[in-house]
């Protein structure tokens, strides 16, 4: 037999250690970014969302990956551009997936994309997590289908709430050929009339309409109590706001979120004074949230519509403690139970969680009006917080 020598023992030994390491621990790919795949409104309708989506997610992830990263693991996002459209979201979920090799998907910004890419991603086993889309229906996508926006469901109650509380008794809408628009609407409405309101009268209009006199003329026509907008692009909130006022309606105006972002403001100018809108806010006492708006605005030079800032901001500090919990970027089962068990406190709210529809619970919406155009600032983001919806 063959006698080996203490050095070529030595060398088989270096040479089958890291074999056994792999053999015993697997292969982590350690040396291999963790990636999640993102689809947000970065053209269309909600290219004004979608963008501050986006960039509220790589600020995040950066402060993540400045800090160490997942176990060591950097984490790279993969962007694609859902356009605020059902097929364009349709489009981005098969390149992130089928080329890209994702699992895990943050977005999207608007309702109608979510609602496209849904079916795909629950018939996959991909995990779709939404900080914006709130269309009702979404609440009934699948097990793999989270979101930390607010459903219109409840915004419609907390409007309809709202529009009562302050004496409206006939309500006159106009609307945005959109699943999140439509939705706002419809659940708005729906909690008004049950209340005993009346609508006198309604218009919709499709997303590349940019003069409403006409539809407005009608509205005003029916001399409502007060006029009520959703909207799925600001430029489009503005624009109506700024054009009822210059026909005269000086009724009192409500909307979504939409119409109060920085950019339907500067479209609406004076106009929109006093416009009171049911809207998730951020909590000026809550320290995340306003370090979250000052990191922002020193690296963007810009806010608009905090709130959704903020939860694309938290949704990618749940991901990544998912993620330190599975260790692993294709395991969508492991980070859907995750999601499901999971308790946060972050930009946009204390200890809230999900609920077994993927819902998050333990947030609740605001009622604020715009100010004075005077009265503006960054700071405020031009409008003040009222106090919570008002229960009948």
């Amino acid at each position: 037999m063959k006698r080996w020598s203490i050095r070529q023992v030595a060398l088989v030994c270096l040479l089958l250690i890291p074999a056994l390491l792999v053999a015993a621990c697997g292969d982590d790919g350690s040396d291999e970014p963790l990636k999640i795949g993102v689809m947000e409104s970065l053209t269309g309708p909600g290219e004004t969302y979608g963008t501050v989506s986006s960039q509220a997610k790589q600020l995040a992830v950066d402060e993540i990956n400045a800090a160490g990263g997942i176990n060591g693991r950097m984490i790279e996002l993969i962007v694609q551009d859902s356009k605020c459209s059902a097929q364009d979201a349709i489009t981005a979920y098969n390149k992130l997936t089928g080329v890209d090799g994702v699992k895990i998907i943050l977005g999207t910004s608007c309702s109608g994309a979510m609602l496209g890419a849904a079916p795909l991603a629950e018939a996959d086993g991909v995990v779709l997590f939404s900080g914006l889309a709130t269309n009702p229906d979404i609440a009934e996508a699948g097990d793999y289908i989270f979101r930390t926006a607010m459903s219109d469901a409840q915004l419609g109650i907390d409007t309809g709430n709202l529009l009562w509380a302050d004496g409206i008794r006939t309500l006159a809408t106009i609307t945005e050929a959109t699943d999140y628009a439509e939705g706002v609407r419809r659940s708005s409405v729906a909690r008004f009339e049950s209340l005993g309101g009346q609508v006198v009268g309604e218009e919709r209009y499709p997303p590349d309409t940019t003069d409403f006199r006409t539809q407005l003329t009608k509205l005003i026509g029916a001399t409502p109590d007060a006029l009520h907008i959703a909207a799925q692009a600001e430029f489009s909130g503005g624009t109506i706001v700024k054009q009822a006022r210059e026909l005269g309606f000086d009724g009192p105006i409500y909307s979504e979120v939409v119409p109060i972002g920085a950019t339907a403001l500067e479209v609406a100018g004076e106009a929109a004074t006093g416009l009171k809108a049911v809207t998730a806010d951020l909590d000026p006492a809550n320290q995340v949230a306003q370090r979250v708006l000052q990191d922002f605005r020193a690296r963007y030079a810009y806010v608009t519509l905090p709130w959704y800032l903020g939860s694309a901001y938290d949704d990618v500090y749940i991901t990544a403690e998912c993620l330190k919990q599975t260790g692993d970027d294709q395991d969508a089962d492991g980070f859907r139970d995750c999601l499901y068990d999971i308790t946060w406190s972050g930009a946009i709210g204390n200890d809230y969680s999900f609920d077994d529809k993927g819902e998050v619970v333990g947030l609740s919406n605001l009622v604020v009006e715009v100010l004075p155009l005077s009265e503006r600032t960054e700071e405020n983001q031009g409008y003040k917080v009222l106090g919570g919806a008002p229960t009948p």
